[in-house]
Order: C-alpha cells, then sequence, then structure tokens
C-alpha cells in the first residue's frame, strides 16, 4: 500500500513509462459484442415545438387532465421516499380494465424497459432471437447486447408471414412480433399466433405498443398459453411518451421470473400515479382513439390519391411507398418545411415514409407539402 502524504500518492518507480507501453486500448475494456453493433437510433427530438412532428409516433393530444392532477398530487406529498416497486396501484386498474388478476402484469419505465427485461430472463450469450422483418429496429439491438444470434423471418410482400415464424428450433430462446407491426401498421391474426404458440419451445412476444388503434388484441392467448406474453405501452394511445410507462401482460410464474431481473425501483412515483390516471380516464381515451383513427383514413386517403402504395394501417401511423418518387428525397425536402417524418431503409427490403398521425391540420399541412414537391418534381 502506497503512503499517503499530504494528500498526494508516492509515484511508483517507473510506472508511468511501463504503462504508457502496456495499458490496454480502451477497446480492450468493452464488450465485443458491443463493440460491434451500432446501437439503436431513436427518432429525432428536435427542441422546437414549433415543428410539425410525425415521426416518431406520438400521440399529438395531450394527455388526460388527470395525469396532470395526479402527478401534482404526488408532488405534494413528497418524492422522498422510494415508490412502489411493483406498482400496485396502476396494476389493480390495469388488471380491472384488462381482465388479469394484478400478479399476471410487470410494469416498467416505458415498453423498451420491458423489452429489455425480457430479453435477459428468457435468453443466455449464444441463444437465438428472431423477429419479423422490417420490424421495431430495438430487437436486433437488444439481442446484439445479449450476444444471442439474430434470426430475421422476412415478411412476404403483403405483410404476412409464413409457417416458418413458427417453426421451433433447437437454440431458438424468444421471438419478438411487433402486432402492429411498425413500419406497416399492419396485424397478423390472433388465431395464427395461436398456431406458432403451439409450435415454439420459448415464449413469443407480442408487442401490442399499437394494439389500442388496432380491431383485435392477443391479450386472450396470455390466458390460453404460458409462452405468450402481451407487451403494452402507454406512450401512444395515452400521449404519455415524455412519462415512460409501459407493461407486459404474462402468467404469473413468468411474471415473478422477470421480477427478479427489473431494477428494484424501475418506475418512479409520478410515472406510477400518471400512468394509473390516464388509463381511468376512459372518456379521454375513447374521444383521442376516434380522432387518431378518422384523421388516419383521410392520410391513408390521401397518399394513396398521390401514388402512394399505403398498407392498411391499425396503428398511428402509415407506411407510405412511391413507385417512382424517391422517399429520401421527400424526407429532407419536408425537413426543409420543418415537417418530420420518419424516412426508413430496410436492406434486402427497401425503404420508405413511416408518417406519424398527427391533427388534421398537421396532416393536412404535411400531404398538402408533399403534393407541392411532387409537381415541383425531383
Amino acid at each position: 500500500m502506497l503512503p499517503y502524504r499530504g494528500g498526494q500518492v508516492d509515484e511508483v518507480v517507473g510506472c508511468a513509462g511501463e504503462l504508457a507501453q502496456t495499458a490496454p486500448a480502451w477497446k480492450q475494456y468493452v464488450r465485443p459484442e458491443i463493440l460491434a453493433m451500432e446501437g439503436y437510433v431513436p427518432g429525432e427530438q428536435p427542441r422546437d415545438w414549433n415543428v410539425i412532428k410525425l415521426n416518431t409516433n406520438e400521440n399529438p393530444y395531450p394527455p388526460s387532465p388527470a395525469v396532470a392532477e395526479a402527478v401534482e398530487a404526488v408532488l405534494r406529498r413528497g418524492l422522498q421516499r422510494y415508490p412502489d416497486p411493483l406498482a400496485t396501484e396502476f396494476r389493480e386498474k390495469a388488471g380491472e380494465l384488462l381482465g388479469f388478476p394484478p400478479d399476471w402484469i410487470l410494469c416498467g419505465n416505458g415498453s423498451d424497459d420491458i423489452l429489455t427485461i425480457i430479453t435477459r430472463t428468457f435468453v443466455a450469450s449464444g441463444g437465438v432471437i428472431r423477429f419479423a422483418y422490417p420490424g421495431y429496429l430495438l430487437y436486433a439491438t437488444l439481442a446484439e447486447i445479449q450476444g444471442a444470434e439474430i434470426e430475421r423471418v422476412f415478411f412476404r410482400p403483403d405483410w404476412s408471414l409464413g409457417a416458418d415464424f413458427g417453426r421451433p428450433s433447437a437454440r431458438l430462446r424468444l421471438v419478438f412480433l411487433a402486432n402492429p407491426n411498425s413500419p406497416s401498421g399492419t396485424v397478423i391474426p390472433p388465431a395464427e399466433i395461436a398456431t406458432w404458440a403451439c409450435q415454439l419451445r420459448c415464449p413469443i412476444i407480442v408487442d401490442e405498443a399499437y394494439a389500442d388503434f388496432a380491431d383485435s388484441n392477443c391479450l386472450d392467448l396470455v390466458r390460453q398459453f404460458d409462452n405468450v406474453l402481451v407487451v403494452r405501452s402507454l406512450s401512444k394511445s395515452y400521449a404519455l411518451a415524455g412519462l415512460r410507462f409501459g407493461f407486459v401482460v404474462a402468467q404469473p410464474h413468468l411474471i415473478n421470473q422477470m421480477r427478479k431481473v427489473k431494477d428494484s425501483y424501475n418506475c418512479d412515483a409520478l410515472a406510477i400515479a400518471g400512468a394509473t390516471a390516464a388509463i381511468s380516464d376512459r372518456r379521454w381515451f375513447d374521444e383521442t382513439r376516434a380522432k387518431i383513427l378518422a384523421t388516419r383514413a383521410i392520410l391513408t386517403q390521401r397518399m394513396r390519391h398521390l401514388g402512394f402504395d399505403v398498407p392498411p394501417s391499425q396503428a398511428n401511423f402509415t407506411w407510405n411507398v412511391h413507385p417512382e418518387l424517391p422517399a429520401r428525397i421527400v424526407y429532407e425536402r419536408l425537413k426543409q418545411r420543418g415537417i418530420l417524418v420518419r424516412y426508413m431503409n430496410f436492406p434486402g427490403w427497401g425503404d420508405g415514409l413511416r408518417i406519424s398521425v398527427g391533427t388534421d391540420e398537421q396532416i393536412k399541412q404535411c400531404v398538402d407539402s408533399i403534393e407541392q414537391i411532387i409537381r415541383e418534381g425531383v
């Protein structure tokens, strides 16, 4: 042990020279899997709230007024204590709404936190994670972080999936399915997912971040199959993207295992209170959902009229591909006009524009601008 002298430590003779020659490069500190990966790139988040922001599938309307009231009540009470580690108040309310006991629900800091917990719980290094492609880009990132292998199953041109998606294999540890899918907004019927659940020998995660905008969901499959887990988010349909709250519905024996993996207090007191208030305001939810569905229909119709191929979306966005107009150029020219949409390019599949459903006025400005860009020529 080196002697302590007035706040300084004696130098080790020759240490500096030896360290300069033998110290490892910083890359040697990092896991090879992390060095090799590119990492997930979120959609652009400008500071200017005057931008028409249609790139990250946020709800264009403010959340229920009950959210602010609930958050303010927590602030008045104080933040000096840790929050409920299991978000019991939310689980009780969500269970009442969805028809599940609270012990079938686990909450997280957004649905991405839930997806991380699931991956860490079920997948060891060297395992295989399967997901549909094109799909949510985060699935590949989670697999890379875990040191797992990636198996992509390509969608067919009509956005359906073949029997291979439910094919069991020895090293398969997890299957992700965004339903409705991103970027297409299309849905795989629950009956088809039930067939896969019967065949698979691993969990199939039905990521229903956008299911509140769809005509069906897979919650009933959770009751029927212990390898079906449904993940939900409050970012989209409840306008709480800035609060960060999500949850998973699964059979209790799996919930108990995932509890071991999650951070001790992964949901803060403000988020728990706000999320509980949000799902309790059914009038706000019904009215806001109806407005978004109506605007989605207008967006779809107008983009098709401009020559874009737009699959029938059951989410709060549409996927738009033009046979002649380069998507990248349209994205860039919209950005110059203060309108953000999401340009996405999927190797082996192609590119396009994903446009979030905004207000009627936002969508009018966006589509009018695209029409103007077409007239100007590219």
